[in-house]
């Protein structure tokens, strides 16, 4: 089964924590720190849409994209409420492409780390540049190195009222790829129905990224610690970056 197949029902019960809010907050802080004022919005890797809503109830003229179906479903349900929803698409981010471009590409929650093969993540970000108007922005997050080396070997417990996940990490040093092994369990009626997901993420480089958004065409590169305006520091987590067209 591959990834979020299965998990994409259970996806926003067991991620209650992730700070949607306080991220886009962040982000447009950003913006404005590079002095940016996008008006229309892609969010790449969307997942069950959480952010592309409040993007949308922010003003911005959104779509949003995803490669797992399960996901947007989830997605499209969450905005149907809204006066201005999100538009939808079903695509990888190596194969991106827009009826548009937008002024801005937001990809978050390490979804750039899922492409595990680097011509992929080059190419995903070549995409990314085609689909941005002229001086648009493009900003993303990616777990770092140091954080997904140091998964090697955890076990992981989430769970509610309607869900059980075990997830194993496993980190190749080879591949330069983190392992998740996931069980998940989910409630149906007086059953428990059991569900297996391998979820897999590269340990990019900075200098690595930098260079494929080179590569790309992109200019006036940064790249910060988590949610700061300094560059990331030893042992830094999460690490953003914001690029311009």
């Amino acid at each position: 089964m591959s990834a979020y197949d299965a998990l994409a029902a259970s996806y926003d019960g067991l991620t209650w924590d992730v700070p949607y809010e306080e991220i886009l907050a962040y982000l447009q802080a950003l913006l404005k720190h590079h002095g940016a004022s996008p008006k229309s919005v892609l969010d790449l890797a969307c997942g069950t849409g959480s952010l592309a809503v409040l993007l949308a109830e922010a003003g911005y003229r959104t779509l949003a994209a995803d490669a797992s179906e399960e996901m947007l479903a989830m997605a499209y349900d969450k905005a149907s409420d809204l006066p201005h929803p999100p538009f939808f698409i079903c695509q990888r981010m190596e194969a991106l492409t827009l009826p548009e471009p937008v002024d801005w590409v937001v990809c978050c929650l390490d979804s750039l780390n899922y492409l595990t093969d680097p011509r992929d993540a080059a190419k995903a970000l070549g995409r990314i540049y085609e689909s941005l108007t002229d001086g648009g922005v493009l900003t993303f997050d990616i777990n770092s190195e140091e954080k997904l080396r140091g998964l090697d070997g955890q076990i992981f417990l989430d769970e509610n009222d309607e869900s059980y996940c075990v997830w194993r990490a496993e980190f190749d040093e080879a591949e330069r790829i983190c392992y998740y092994g996931m069980d998940l369990f989910q409630r149906q009626g007086k059953l428990w129905r059991r569900s297996f997901e391998e979820h897999r993420e590269y340990a990019y480089t900075v200098s690595q990224l930098k260079e494929f958004l080179q590569a790309a065409g992109f200019s006036q590169i940064e790249c910060y610690g988590d949610r700061q305006f300094t560059p990331p520091k030893a042992g830094e987590q999460r690490i953003y970056f914001y690029a311009a067209k």
